[in-house]
């Protein structure tokens, strides 16, 4: 066994530890320093969804009177992206913003964690989106001799704007690289005209919700109403400019057909029985595993605490190469389901080694040989598993997605668990 797998378990207990250790009521200063150590616990507090923390659920409903057939979809993701970033804005952390479609209705689901006043976020999210384009001009002062420049408006609005689509660059000069193709009406064809004469060489800036989105250089005179607006997009950020642009082009009215307060005291309520459940559920697969297997089960049972310890940490932190896991209660129902199928590779594990020993190997070979054999099992149930996580995420929506996820966050630890972890104990246990 190399030390250094030791070692290397051994700081992912402690980092794991730091990460969920709670700041402390109290102050732990060093001695003789200005170092507090209280200021470096709690830095990765756990991120609770609408159901745990309260808040507000809106479901939405667009009208699509006025639109045409093809273009709804188009329409209904441009109202999600308008109120998305309305929301952000805001301020509201963890919030929600998705499409659901029910027949012909389409509808857009809002969760607001921490806004309790159902009127303020139906105020938040019922505005329709204002697109304007603004262009440089310079203002003398007379307080300073150096003139300054700012974007004023130019009288332009997305009620000009027909539509806005991705297309790419044609040509001999064209390398083919994605361009947002904006097309006006015939009102909007005369004001675009006449800015684009004025500004060449110059900016003009396109501002959505009062926040810039694109600041293109006019490089000719615009006369029928058709521009491009170049510059370094990929086919995504093209997408995304225009869903932005054609936020302003297809406003769609909006009707609140449901809005629901949750309260903070069932949020806590929740929390305080998911966290009995979780702790009757590692507790009984612990003692089952001692009470069957001996001293084989205590270390499972040892691996076990660490592989929980490990789950929560990467649920706070994300890793720091995703998002912190949003916990809602089926999200912890995902996790407390994992807990039980962490020893399901120690089960299979130990029973191959008493296999081994019945056999007539000694207690290192059967340890060898009881994970060897044992892999192919391990690794086609947990890949089943995660196959089965992964079809819930991208298929369910709002509480399944996050069952997935935990769900999906703890089968992979499990894994990490039982052939690192438990290995590396067993190999310690089988030594002495």
């Amino acid at each position: 066994m190399k030390k250094s797998t030791l070692f290397f378990i051994f700081l992912i207990v402690i980092v794991a530890i730091w990460f969920n250790l709670p700041r402390p009521g109290f102050e732990v200063q060093i001695p003789k320093t200005s170092v507090n150590l209280s200021n470096y616990f709690g830095l990765f507090p756990l991120r609770l969804g609408l159901d745990l923390q309260g808040g507000t659920q809106l479901v939405l409903e667009a009208q699509m009177n006025s639109i045409e057939g093809g273009q709804r979809d188009v329409a209904l993701d441009s109202a999600r992206e308008v109120i998305e970033r309305r929301v952000n804005l805001f301020g509201v952390s963890e919030s929600v913003v998705q499409t659901s479609k029910v027949g012909e209705s389409r509808r857009i689901l809002v969760d607001l964690p921490g806004i309790k006043n159902a009127s303020d976020a139906a105020n938040l999210v019922g505005r329709t989106a204002q697109m304007e384009f603004k262009e440089l001009v310079t203002i003398e002062s007379t307080d300073s001799a150096t003139p300054s420049s700012e974007f004023v408006s130019t009288g332009l609005t997305g009620k000009d704007l027909k539509k806005a689509q991705v297309s790419f660059q044609q040509g001999q000069s064209a390398d083919g690289s994605p361009v947002v193709q904006l097309e006006f009406n015939a009102e909007g064809a005369k004001k675009f005209a006449d800015i684009t004469r004025r500004n060449i060489s110059k900016p003009l800036a396109i501002f959505l919700d009062d926040q810039l989105v694109q600041a293109p250089t006019v490089n000719t005179e615009i006369l029928d109403g058709n521009a491009i607006i170049s510059g370094g997009f990929t086919v995504d950020s093209a997408k995304q400019a225009a869903v932005q642009l054609n936020a302003g082009a297809l406003p769609v009215p909006i009707k609140i057909i449901e809005q629901r307060s949750i309260g903070a005291t069932l949020g806590q309520e929740s929390i305080n029985k998911s966290v009995i459940a979780a702790a009757i559920g590692l507790l009984t697969v612990m003692l089952y595993m001692i009470l069957y297997y001996g001293r084989l089960g205590v270390v499972a049972s040892l691996a076990l605490i660490i592989y929980t310890l490990v789950s929560v940490a990467i649920f706070r932190t994300g890793l720091f190469v995703m998002p912190p896991i949003t916990l809602t209660l089926a999200g912890i129902a995902g996790f407390i389901l994992s807990i039980g199928m962490a020893v399901d590779a120690n089960i299979l594990i130990f029973e191959r080694m008493k296999e081994e020993r019945r056999w007539g190997r000694n207690a290192k070979q059967a340890l060898d040989l009881g994970f060897k054999r044992a892999w192919s099992s391990i690794r086609d149930s947990n890949s089943s598993s995660l196959i089965t996580a992964v079809i819930l995420y991208f298929l369910g929506t709002g509480p399944v997605k996050g069952f997935a996820v935990t769900f999906a966050i703890g089968v992979l630890v499990s894994m990490f668990s039982a052939i690192i972890v438990t290995r590396t104990l067993l190999k310690i246990f089988v030594r002495k």
